[in-house]
């Protein structure tokens, strides 16, 4: 997802002040709002396979 398209969910979500946030932070942010755990980036092997950011969060592991 390109940081314009999260910048539009965010906004969607109503979260302020987006453009403060880097990208990862910003996702973050997105996941407490919708009641998750804000663990972008933070688990490998994550299990959580549902999850919309599963494919660019375990990237790179």
């Amino acid at each position: 997802m390109t940081i314009k398209q999260v910048k539009e969910k965010a906004r969607g979500l109503g979260i302020k002040n987006i453009s403060r946030y880097r990208k990862e932070n910003l996702i973050k942010v997105i996941q407490e709002v919708e009641g998750n755990s804000p663990c972008f980036k933070a688990i490998e092997n994550c299990g959580e396979s549902l999850c919309a950011w599963r494919n660019e969060c375990q990237d790179g592991w």
